[in-house]
């Protein structure tokens, strides 16, 4: 896992998500008023296999785990805490979804999501990230600034439930085709 601070928590862990993780990913989501809120075919379909496969092979997705601490007889169910979801578009991505459980806000959970993201990204060779976020969601702006994402646009009244607009941003990782390029 990525260091992100002096206090990184051990029994916390990055991984892909799969299928399994679905109803947890739900439950997270549905507990924040600013995550975009998705039917659960549409998470489902995240994880289906077609002719060997993935039939959304441009898309990731990762979950941050906590260990769960129980006896050792007891089968072990792990605590997802964060989740975030992307989609390849030609040589961009889009973060389409991040999510932190309210408990554990505060604690670099999204940070570590993101930093993932990008390396993975520019493992990618992709030129670069964008995304919209509610424009009252502060924590998330100063996140998106704090890791080298710029304002880039507004979409008027892009949000509903209520009714607000979008601030998009976008963080450029790699301007051509020369290695030397890189930002």
């Amino acid at each position: 896992m990525p260091r992100c601070s002096r206090r990184a928590d051990p029994s916390l862990h990055v991984r892909q998500a799969n299928i399994e993780d679905v109803p947890a990913i739900i439950e997270l989501e549905r507990q924040s008023s600013s995550a975009a809120h998705w039917p659960r075919e549409q998470y489902e379909n995240l994880f289906v296999i077609t002719n060997g496969q993935p039939r959304s092979s441009q898309r990731v997705a990762w979950v941050i785990e906590k260990e769960a601490e129980v006896p050792a007889k007891t089968p072990k169910k792990n605590d997802i805490l964060a989740f975030l979801v992307a989609h390849r578009i030609e040589t961009e991505w889009e973060l389409e979804n991040i999510v932190v459980a309210h408990r554990s806000r505060r604690q670099s959970l999204g940070t570590i999501l993101l930093r993932k993201f990008i390396t993975h990204a520019r493992t990618e060779r992709s030129t670069g990230i964008f995304l919209e976020v509610r424009e009252s969601n502060q924590g998330a702006r100063t996140l998106y600034g704090k890791l080298g994402f710029e304002e880039a646009g507004l979409r008027k009244n892009y949000y509903a439930s209520p009714a607000e607009d979008a601030i998009l941003y976008r963080l450029l990782i790699f301007k051509g085709v020369k290695g030397s390029d890189f930002l």
